[in-house]
């Protein structure tokens, strides 16, 4: 008898993940059905995994797979992660430079440095679906958009990287994951992907 391999067709999909989700398909922490999960997004396959994690604060381009092995890929510390990320205050270049260089953060309760990553204020405000809840009065002072690109993705890292320089985070949306971009998605949206398009490029080929 001749043992042959079945070849799994998998699926892969990105999504903007609202503000609200969780990035995940099964919770069991505490008033679970209070909790916000990707399948309310749609109607994925069975095995389908989420690629990496956005906070529950936070929004945008989310990947998704039935494939381990893509999920890895993914995930590498090659891959860049770019972030559009709304700050209290108008950030300085000097605090752009720090977060470039490396900034200490609280990581399980010890410090850690940042690896280098590159970061610019964006110079017009991003076209981004509006929130159902306003991030703070106007009256509190001005606001700006930085762009932080990262290779490697700690818990909560870019909150804690825009707040070592004095400037709190408050909106926070993934635009692009390797070659894969946010584009003009709607929120909740899901599209699928093709295996040629989920596989990440290095930062070189960008």
């Amino acid at each position: 008898m001749v043992n042959q391999e079945i070849e799994i067709e998998h699926q892969h999909f990105k999504t903007y993940k609202p503000i609200g989700y969780l990035s995940q398909f099964v919770y069991s922490g505490k008033r679970a059905s209070r909790k916000s999960l990707l399948g309310a997004l749609h109607d994925f396959p069975d095995g389908t995994m989420s690629i990496g994690r956005l906070d529950e604060d936070s929004e945008g381009l989310l990947l998704l797979t039935t494939d381990g092995k893509v999920s890895q890929a993914v995930r590498s510390k090659k891959v860049e992660k770019e972030y559009y990320v709304q700050v209290d205050g108008l950030i300085t270049e000097e605090a752009i430079k720090l977060m470039c260089e490396g900034v200490l953060i609280g990581i399980k309760g010890e410090k850690y440095l940042t690896k280098p990553c590159t970061a610019f204020a964006l110079s017009e405000i991003p076209n981004f679906p509006a929130r159902g809840k306003r991030i703070r009065d106007d009256r509190h002072g001005p606001t700006c958009w930085v762009s932080i690109t990262i290779t490697e993705g700690k818990f909560r890292q870019v909150r804690k990287m825009t707040a070592a320089v004095g400037y709190p985070t408050l909106r926070l949306v993934r635009v692009r994951i390797s070659n894969i971009h946010l584009d003009e998605m709607t929120c909740g949206e899901v599209r699928a992907l093709t295996e040629a398009e989920v596989i990440p490029y290095n930062s070189h080929q960008l």
